[in-house]
Parts: C-alpha cells; structure tokens; sequence
C-alpha cells in the first residue's frame, strides 16, 4: 500500500510540506483552474523544474504530479478535485532508467556509435505519455537533444488526433504548455485506432522510423547520439501487438519499457532479439483511467489547442477556398476479397490506395491535412503534412468552402487529405 496523506482542501490557498522523495499529486476539475507555485526548497513536473516564487497555471481536467528530491513547501490556490501526498512514486526507478539510457549515450559517443532508442508501451492509461516526458526532460537537461515519436494516433502529444509525428526535443518541455512543437514532422493517417486501416498506419510508422534514423546517421552527430524516444498507443493485443513488434523493428529499438502489464512484457520478451533489452516498469499510483468521454474530450481539446493554442492565445484565420482550387483525398477504399482484385494486385494494396472525394456538404466541420505533395502523382502517402485546416462551413451555390486556418489564405498546396477526424469551431 503506498503511504499517503489525503489534504483537506479547502477553497483559496493550502499549503503542502513535502519531505524528501515524495510527490504532490492533483487534478483539476473540469471548467476549474489551479494555481501552483514553489514557496520553498525543489521540486520538479514531470522533469521540468519549477521555479521558485512563480505560479503556474493548470485548467480542467489537468492530472499534475508534483515531485521533490530533497523535501519543498508548494502551495495551491483554487479548488482541485483530488489532492495528496503520495510517498511511495516510482519517480526514484525512472531516475535509474535515465541514468541506464545516458550510459548508452555516453558509450555510443566514445564508440561513435548510435545512442539509445527507447520504446515505451503498456495498456491505455498506464503513464506512457508521462514517462516519455520524463526521461526526454532528463535528456535534456544533461544537454542532449532526443527525438520524441509519438505513435499514438488516439491522443497524439505532438499533433492532433490521427497522427504518427515526430519532434526532435531541444528544450526541457513548460511546465504548462509541455514541448515545443514548432517543426514537427507529421504524418496523415486520419482515424483514431490504428485497427481501422492497420496496413497504413504501418506503412506511416516505417517511413517515420526511416526518416528519423536516416537523420541520427547523416552527420546530425548530436541527435544520433541523444537518441529516440518512442510512445504507443494502447492496443496491446493481436494486431495492437503485432503493430508494437513492427514500430520495434522498423525504429531499429535497443530497449522496450513495459508499463503495468506483465503479459505483454513476457510476450515481447519471447518475441524481440536478443539484443534488445525488454524492462517491466511499474506505474504511478497517481495514473487514472479515462472515460471514453473523457477521452474524447481530450481529442477535441487537442484540436482545439492547434488552432487557438493552451496558453499563449492563436488567432486563426477564416476564408473561402474554391472546389476548383483544391484535391481531396481520402486513403484507402473498401477492402475486396484477391479473387476480385486486377491480377497481381494484392488486398492490402487497397487499404493504402488514394481515393478522389466530391467536394461537398460531407466536408462539413472534417478536419483537412494539408499535404506537402506538389501533385497527386508524388507519393502522397508517405508525405508529411504542412498543417491542418477545418471545414466550417460548405456553400454549394458559389462551389467553396470556408476554412478555419492557422495562416491566412492562400493555402500552401492543393492536395487535402481526409480522415474522420472532426472538430466543431464553437468560438
């Protein structure tokens, strides 16, 4: 049983001593906010140290997990759902995994070899996002410059919903905003399970591993050293798994971290290489599971946050775009049986197919990737994407369609890919 101390909170300021290695856990409720701030001693979120004497703001439905080293007095101001102090925190393990993955870093430069590449998985609501955040912090802070991927396309830490993205991390992330996501390289898959169109997003996470391993070996001597950090998502069984095994092998991974279930560490243990080591790692006491709700609202928060930004104010921009002046595409038509495809042409081959879409009222409040291809002859699929747009509204008569956008108008390109990912603009 973790030692802990429930806090009697009450409305306006409470005051939090924490002895040495402990943590302060919170959540806020929703359409609530929180103040933080450190009055005395160290204390650090998820890796970010916090500084002393400035608060920090956290909105709803914000899970926080204060942590202290060497003991610190925090005090909060607002009313949180939950707050506690927690003894027991697996923060004292990641530490050690941190210093395991910067031994690697520091061999692979005496040897001019390549740093370490971490893949972290576990069931949904385990702490994958959170440990990510840690261990690429700590990086950081030692000056290293990691890559993060995320290959989560249900929640995506990177980008929105329906994504694989990758980031490379130059700074410890804001303690409210997270990283800096300034030049992402991002990926259109469109859907928020990865069962829905399992040879695509496959073929998204290779071409992602491809690009990022090409980057640590050409010269970018930092990057490779520092190494990469990947998240999954949280199918964990039959092709969930067998998506796992592809991103290991693809990502070319030298360690998998575990987190809270212990099937899948003994699956992955029998399955990968030799070589590659698999480490079971238990989750914070602080993690709780979602509802489908929940997590849904997380989706439209993360859209949301694209277009207007979490603490620094986006103002987007709204204009009319022609039918004539843009190419919609969706990937991937119906799959038919082989017997009734033309001949040498196999099923899967369908499920990464481009397929025309009529400019219409179905564009109504769907969320567009803006493709970086020129023209539907380049390999659309494996082309990383400029941005997003969302369709607010559709006017058959004039034949255009009203964009919520992150620049002004003109679009960068033509060819627009669509998913099912939506977004209703209620600012």
């Amino acid at each position: 049983m973790s030692e802990e101390t429930e806090a009697n909170v009450e409305p306006g300021a409470q005051e939090y001593k924490l002895d040495e290695m402990s943590e302060l856990r919170f959540e806020v409720e929703a359409d609530a906010k929180i103040t933080l701030e450190l009055k005395s001693g160290t204390a650090e979120v998820f890796g970010t140290e916090l500084v002393k004497n400035k608060k920090f703001n956290f909105g709803s439905g914000d899970k926080v997990a204060v942590f202290t080293w060497y003991g610190c007095t925090l005090e909060l101001v607002g009313k949180p759902e939950v707050a506690y102090v927690a003894k027991e925190t697996p923060m004292v393990f990641y530490a050690n995994l941190h210093a395991a993955l910067e031994q690697m870093r520091v061999k692979a430069e005496k040897d001019d070899g390549k740093g370490p590449v971490v893949m972290i998985c576990g069931p949904s609501d385990v702490g994958k996002t959170t440990l990510c955040r840690i261990l690429l912090n700590y990086a950081v802070r030692l000056n290293r410059r990691p890559v993060f991927a995320d290959l989560d396309v249900e929640l995506s830490s990177i980008s929105i919903p329906g994504t694989v993205a990758a980031l490379p991390v130059e700074r410890v992330a804001d303690v409210e905003e997270g990283f800096s996501s300034t030049a992402p390289l991002v990926f259109h898959y469109g859907h928020k399970t990865p069962g829905h169109n399992i040879v695509l997003y496959n073929t998204l996470v290779s071409r992602l591993a491809e690009i990022i391993l090409a980057r640590a070996s050409e010269g970018n001597r930092r990057a490779g050293i520092s190494g990469c950090i990947i998240n999954t998502g949280g199918w964990v069984k039959g092709d969930g798994y067998q998506a796992i095994k592809h991103a290991a092998l693809a990502f070319e991974v030298d360690v998998i971290l575990v987190i809270d279930q212990e099937r899948l560490f003994n699956e992955l243990d029998r399955d990968m290489p030799k070589f590659v080591k698999v480490v079971f790692v238990p989750k914070s006491g602080g993690v709780v599971e979602r509802s489908q709700q929940t997590r849904a609202e997380t989706q439209d928060n993360h859209i949301r946050q694209y277009f207007y930004g979490k603490k620094t104010h986006l103002y987007p921009h709204s204009f009319d775009v022609k039918f004539s002046d843009i190419k919609v595409y969706k990937i991937g038509a119906p799959t038919l049986p082989d017997s009734c495809m033309p001949l040498g042409m196999k099923a899967e081959d369908n499920r990464t197919k481009l397929v025309p879409v009529q400019n219409g009222q179905n564009l109504l409040h769907h969320v567009l990737s803006v493709s970086f291809a020129e023209t539907v002859e380049e390999d659309v699929i494996t082309t990383n994407v400029a941005g997003f747009i969302c369709v607010t509204n559709v006017d058959l008569e004039r034949q255009a369609i009203t964009v919520l956008a992150p620049q002004p108008r003109p679009l960068p390109k033509t060819v627009l890919l669509m998913g099912d990912i939506q977004f209703m603009d209620t600012h």
